[in-house]
């Protein structure tokens, strides 16, 4: 009788009394996905999009660059924290500001430094929000969320670098998804280091050769990684990214059938 008895907690959740963790719901869970959103909002509220845009980077390139060519340590070390906050606070221009790293610092260390930042990023927005709500979310799911998770945990990987290489996907979402579902920190910060580094590079290297577009006048094309010369080698890399959990399922099966 015991066993099915379940006592109120104080913080206003029921537990069973059969050893089961206590998913206790704090407010402090909150504050940092809380710091992340006001972020967001006071960006649009003081309108601070307007940095992020190419009609700043061409007024100001000549400072930039000279900037650059004089404290390098320094311009890489502001490039790499400016990129781990838009991708912490889920900003948009992440696009351009990948293209301003190969402005500045060219495509080898402009990708490294977008990729570092880029990583740090999404794995402070994904701590933020596995510690406010991955452990209640968890206890409140039903069967077929736990199997959905069971099933993704099993292969995290491959299917986050999956989601990871499709450029498809927003990439905010590909950031808190694998929170909600559980999925180990160390796995999810391998998985986005690896998925991310073909998008970056490609747009790196758009951004190596921004200078002639702004002297002719134009924008580059943020699109291109849509292009079928591009996106159709990433999504061969996705697919191949998959093999592991084909092959799980058929050498399980094959060995079903031998058995």
């Amino acid at each position: 009788m015991e066993m099915g008895i379940r006592e109120l907690g104080a913080d206003g959740m029921t537990t069973p009394e059969n050893g089961g963790q206590k998913a206790r719901f704090s407010i402090w869970r909150l504050l940092p996905v809380a710091l992340l959103v006001g972020g967001l909002v006071a960006f649009f509220v003081f309108d601070l999009d307007v940095y992020l845009s190419f009609d700043i980077l061409s007024d100001n390139r000549d400072f930039l660059s000279q900037y650059v060519a004089e404290n390098f340590v320094a311009a890489a070390l502001i490039y790499t924290i400016g990129y781990i906050a838009v991708i912490a606070f889920s900003l948009p221009g992440g696009a351009i500001l990948s293209l301003t790293g190969g402005f500045l610092f060219g495509i080898a260390i402009g990708s490294v430094l977008t990729i570092v930042g880029a990583t740090i990023g999404a794995t402070t927005l994904f701590v933020a929000a596995k510690t406010a709500f991955g452990e209640v979310l968890q206890a409140r799911a039903g069967a077929a969320v736990n199997r959905m998770r069971d099933g993704f945990q099993k292969n995290a990987f491959s299917y986050l670098l999956f989601l990871r290489l499709i450029p498809v996907f927003p990439f905010w979402l590909v950031n808190l998804v694998p929170a909600l579902l559980n999925i180990p920190l160390s796995v999810y910060m391998l998985a986005t280091l690896i998925g991310i580094i073909p998008g970056t590079v490609v747009y790196v290297s758009v951004g190596n050769g921004l200078g002639a577009v702004l002297d002719a006048g134009r924008s580059p094309d943020l699109g291109i990684i849509f292009d079928l010369e591009i996106l159709l080698p990433l999504i061969g890399l996705a697919l191949l990214s998959l093999v592991p959990i084909l092959y799980k399922r058929f050498s399980g099966k094959a060995d079903g059938e031998q058995s």
